[in-house]
């Protein structure tokens, strides 16, 4: 009999080809639109916690700023696709490109600071945008913008109004990227500076490490995926303003989806969109749009019950249970 340890890599695939499988197969199943809409927002919110988790979980360094990103991404597009003509798919490019920019100037200043200042310069930072496009007429202002409608459904227009199931499989290759790169970050040299850098900065640059340097790389690519994710949901939405693509409250979701599942792990981002996604969903239907309070409500209970019973977050449960399973 093969000993335990060889059989646990294998399984573990095994278990992830199955749920990819289960994953391409789902609009086949379920083909009725909220449904799939929900799976759209677990892919989007996963991915964007997976964004968040670079720079966050993997390099220590909490930021409360993301929507920025997001917002970036989503008005870059939507204006290029509007007044220019140019399809999503490239605007998508120059949103990146943007996100990209825009993280390495307020970076360079940020990252002076550490801990809570940071965190509480990310929120300024974020605050400040969202009130510069709010005045800015000529985006949109405090109106925001509406996308386009282009007709018939066209992949190079990035819209489909017959069916979410497009929509599904491009959120799904969103989150599969994310996981990928985040996967090639914790095999790299990166991402060995990345979580000395979270341990302890000053040891790490006294052993060599650019800790600016690094911690602007991983803001940049965290900052890439989240306009990615922003581009997306203004293709999905086909309306955007600064109160839906700016606010506080999104950095703060995306957060706490990374912190419940797991930060500074692969797949905690993925769970904890998994749980969370479905409680805001089912919390809107039920109470016909009006259970706003009541999932911020829930969530901080889930949050509070990690941080005292498991800080390591659902990940970290899994992981006591597998360990005590095997104990057995």
């Amino acid at each position: 009999m093969a000993p335990a340890g060889t059989l646990r890599p294998v399984l573990t695939r095994g278990l992830l080809l199955a749920g990819l499988l289960a994953a391409l197969a789902f609009p086949a199943v379920f083909t009725l639109p909220f449904p799939r809409h929900v799976m759209i927002m677990i892919f989007l919110y996963g991915a964007l916690a997976t964004a968040w988790n670079i720079i966050a979980g993997y390099c220590g360094q909490i930021s409360l700023g993301q929507a920025v990103f997001f917002g970036i991404g989503a008005y870059t597009s939507s204006l290029l696709f509007r007044d220019a003509g140019m399809t999503p798919w490239a605007g998508m490019i120059a949103g990146v490109a943007l996100a990209v920019g825009v993280s390495q100037v307020v970076g360079y200043p940020v990252f002076r600071l550490r801990g809570h200042y940071f965190a509480i310069a990310t929120i300024a930072v974020g605050e400040i945008v969202q009130a510069l496009v709010v005045d800015w007429d000529a985006i949109g202002g405090a109106r925001g913008v509406f996308v386009p409608i282009r007709r018939p459904d066209s992949l190079v227009n990035f819209q489909f109004h017959q069916s979410k199931a497009f929509y599904y499989y491009i959120a799904l290759g969103l989150l599969l990227l994310a996981l990928a790169v985040t996967r090639r970050i914790e095999r790299s040299r990166a991402g060995y500076y990345f979580r000395a850098i979270r341990e302890d900065q000053d040891a790490a640059a006294a052993l060599g490490v650019n800790v600016r340097r690094e911690k602007l790389r991983a803001l940049a690519v965290s900052a890439a995926l989240t306009a990615m994710g922003g581009t997306f949901y203004a293709q999905y939405i086909l309306f955007i303003d600064p109160e839906s693509v700016f606010p506080l409250s999104l950095s703060i979701l995306i957060c706490l989806v990374a912190v419940l599942g797991g930060v500074g792990t692969l797949w905690g981002p993925v769970l904890g969109a998994a749980v969370l996604v479905p409680l805001q969903e089912g919390t809107r239907v039920m109470l016909g749009g009006t259970g706003k309070a009541l999932d911020l409500l829930i969530y901080g209970a889930l949050i509070i019950a990690i941080s005292v019973f498991q800080p390591g977050g659902l990940m970290a449960l899994l992981a006591r249970a597998r360990t005590a399973g095997s104990a057995r």
